[in-house]
C-alpha cells in the first residue's frame, strides 16, 4: 500500500495541475469605466430615440384624443394607410419568394456569376431610395424608355399603385434573401442531401427539411423587409406624384401634414408609424430569443 501511495498522490497532483487556472476576462474593466459607457450608452439612447418617441405620442394626443381620431380616420389619411397596406401586402411575398430562392441558390449551389449575384441582392443597399425611385421614372416616365409604349396601350405605371409597388420591392428585396444566406451556408447541404438520397423529391426536401430549419431566420427577414416596406420614403415619394388620396402612403402624408402646419394630424399619422416600430421590435425580440432557443436545443441533442 505505501508503495502504490506515491504513484497515486503524484497522479492527484498532476491531475490538480492539468486543470486550467481561472484567470480574469480580458474583457473586464474597472467598474467606473463601465458606469461610464453605460452612462453614455443611456444617455445617447434617451436623446436620440426615447424623447423623439415620446414627443411623437405627446404632440398626437396633445389636442385630445378625439381630435386624434379624426386624423387617423380622416379620408385622405385612410386612404394613405390603405395604400401602405396594400404595398406591403404585395411587396413582401414577392420579396418572401425572391429571398427564399435567392439563399437556396446561392447557399446550397455553386455556379458562375454567384459572385454577381450577391452584388446585385446588394445593390438596394448602396443605392440612395431616390436614385432608385429616379430609376424608374427614367424607365417608365412619358420621356422614359418605356414611356410612349405605356401611354399607347393606356399603361400607367408612374404615379400610381404600380410604381409604389415597384419601388417598395426594389428597396426592401435585399432583407429576407441577406437574413437567410449566411443561416443557410451554415446550415451546410448534409440533411438535404441525406433526403435525396433516401428518395425524396425536391419540393419535399425543401418544405420537410430546409424550410423547418430556416423558419425563424425567414420570419425575422419578412419582419425586417415589412417595417422598411410600411416606412419607406425616398423611392415612393419620387414614382407617387404626391397625389393626395390615390398615391400618398403614410409616411409621405405625414410629410405633406408637417408642410401645412397641421401638428396634430401629422403626429397622429406618424404615431401609427412609431407604433409599427415598436411592434417590430417585439417581434423581432421574440423571434430572436426563439431562434437562439431553437438553435441551443439542437446543439443539446447533438
Amino acid at each position: 500500500m505505501s508503495a502504490i501511495a506515491p504513484p497515486l498522490a503524484a497522479s492527484s497532483s498532476i491531475g490538480a495541475r492539468a486543470e486550467p487556472a481561472i484567470t480574469p476576462s480580458a474583457t473586464l474593466e474597472p467598474l467606473y469605466v463601465r458606469i461610464v459607457l453605460i452612462g453614455v450608452a443611456l444617455a445617447f439612447l434617451t436623446l436620440f430615440l426615447f424623447i423623439p418617441l415620446v414627443a411623437v405620442f405627446a404632440e398626437a394626443f396633445r389636442k385630445g384624443w378625439d381630435a386624434y381620431l379624426t386624423a387617423i380616420i380622416e379620408p385622405d389619411a385612410w386612404a394613405a394607410i390603405k395604400l401602405t397596406l396594400i404595398t406591403a401586402s404585395i411587396a413582401v411575398p414577392l420579396n418572401l419568394v425572391f429571398g427564399v430562392a435567392a439563399a437556396w441558390c446561392i447557399a446550397k449551389f455553386e455556379f458562375r456569376g454567384k459572385n454577381i449575384l450577391l452584388t446585385l441582392i446588394d445593390l438596394p443597399f448602396s443605392v440612395s431610395p431616390v436614385i432608385s425611385g429616379l430609376i424608374y421614372v427614367l424607365l417608365f416616365g412619358s420621356a422614359g424608355w418605356f414611356g410612349p409604349w405605356l401611354q399607347e396601350h393606356d399603361i400607367k405605371i408612374l404615379f400610381a399603385v404600380p410604381g409604389i409597388v415597384l419601388a417598395t420591392v426594389f428597396v426592401t428585396f435585399p432583407f429576407v434573401a441577406r437574413e437567410l444566406i449566411p443561416l443557410m451556408q451554415s446550415q451546410g447541404t448534409e440533411e438535404e442531401e441525406a433526403a435525396l438520397v433516401l428518395g425524396a423529391s425536391g419540393w419535399r426536401t425543401f418544405w420537410h427539411v430546409t424550410l423547418p430549419n430556416i423558419k425563424w431566420g425567414l420570419l425575422y427577414g419578412v419582419i425586417l423587409c415589412n417595417a422598411r416596406a410600411m416606412g419607406e420614403f425616398g423611392a415612393v415619394s419620387v414614382v407617387s406624384g404626391h397625389i393626395r388620396g390615390e398615391t400618398n402612403t403614410m409616411p409621405l402624408h405625414v410629410e405633406i401634414l408637417y408642410n401645412e402646419y397641421n401638428f396634430a394630424a401629422a403626429f397622429a399619422v406618424a404615431s401609427l408609424l412609431a407604433l409599427l416600430a415598436l411592434v417590430t421590435l417585439a417581434l423581432k425580440t421574440f423571434v430572436e430569443w426563439r431562434a437562439g432557443d431553437s438553435k441551443h436545443q439542437s446543439l443539446e441533442e447533438n
